[in-house]
C-alpha cells in the first residue's frame, strides 16, 4: 500500500492502535483507540473467507454525527492483487462513525464499506464516493480479524 499513501506519509513509522485479537470485537473500543485527532489511519480487515481489504483515512477513525475526511481517503482490496479505489469527487461521504455502524464511502443508499457495532459483520457495495468494486467475495461478510494502524 505504501506507494498509494500520501507522499508526506511515505517514510513515517506506523504502529498498531487496535486489533481484535488483543482488544476484542467492539466499535466503541476501536473509536477509543483510533488514534490522535487528525492523525491518518489504516483499517485492515480479513474476513472469514480469507479475503483482505480495508480503507485509508487521512484522519483518525472516530464517532461523528456526520461524514468527515478528505479526498485522500481510499478503499482497497487484495483479490488477489492490490486494487485501490480513490475518491471520484462525486460526493464527500468519506467516513461516518455512528454508535453502532462505521461507514466509509456512500451514495444512493449504499456504502463502500460498513462495519457493525460488534465488529462481527460488515458489507461492501459499489458507491459513488470511490466507484469501487465490492471489496469482499460477498456483499456481506463476517470479520475474522481487524486492525487499525496509526502514525507512531
Amino acid at each position: 500500500l505504501g506507494p498509494h499513501l500520501p507522499l508526506r506519509l511515505a517514510q513515517q513509522p506506523w504502529h498498531l492502535l487496535y486489533w481484535t485479537g488483543r482488544d476484542g470485537f467492539s466499535l466503541q473500543t476501536l473509536y477509543r483507540r483510533g488514534g490522535q485527532a487528525g492523525s491518518p489511519t489504516l483499517l485492515l480487515i480479513r474476513d472469514t473467507e480469507a479475503q483482505a481489504f480495508g480503507a485509508f483515512s487521512a484522519t483518525n477513525i472516530h464517532f461523528s454525527t456526520g461524514f468527515y475526511g478528505t479526498g485522500e481517503t481510499f478503499l482497497f482490496s487484495f483479490s488477489p492483487e492490490l486494487k485501490v479505489f480513490r475518491w471520484t469527487g462525486k460526493n464527500n461521504f468519506f467516513v461516518k462513525g455512528d454508535v453502532d455502524l462505521l461507514m466509509i464511502g456512500g451514495g444512493s443508499g449504499r456504502f463502500g464499506l460498513w462495519l457493525d457495532g460488534d465488529l462481527n459483520h460488515g458489507g461492501s457495495h459499489p458507491c459513488e464516493t470511490f466507484d469501487n468494486e465490492t471489496l469482499s467475495p460477498r456483499d456481506e461478510f463476517c470479520i475474522q480479524d481487524l486492525e487499525v494502524w496509526g502514525l507512531a
